[in-house]
């Protein structure tokens, strides 16, 4: 059995670009990609804390230590720049790998910087 798990999340990075006449894709700082282990052109998908708003693309490097995220082509009608988004990649791992598997979990602060790194969700209490 396969199973699908979280690999990689940037946790609340906000929008700099939204750029509608782009070739598609969402733009991300190459060093958040290296960072949370996601590798350019890998499926991606994005939630927007804003405005509920859920889509998949793939994921392009922007250069390095901009702090650009970028929503390109289509998917610039579902994000601003200045929203808060929640950028996820997943893996499917066999049912035996995942005791063993952990995601890697990257906190952006408001001008997407890296603000600490994990790797578990704390258990949600009442």
């Amino acid at each position: 059995m396969q199973l699908t798990l979280l690999k990689a999340k940037l946790h609340k990075a906000h929008v700099t670009h939204s750029e509608l006449e782009y070739e598609g894709s969402c733009a991300i700082d190459s060093t958040l990609l290296n960072t949370a282990g996601i590798h350019e052109y890998e499926q991606i998908h994005i939630y927007n804390v804003n405005n509920g708003e859920r889509f998949t693309t793939y994921a392009i490097r922007a250069e390095a230590g901009s702090g650009i995220i970028s929503i390109n082509g289509a998917a610039a009608h579902k994000a601003n720049p200045g929203d808060r988004i929640i950028i996820c990649a997943y893996a499917e791992l066999a049912q035996h790998e995942v005791a063993n598997f952990h995601p890697k979990l990257v906190y952006l602060n408001e001008q997407n910087q890296v603000t600490r790194t994990s790797n578990q969700i704390p258990v949600q209490v009442a």
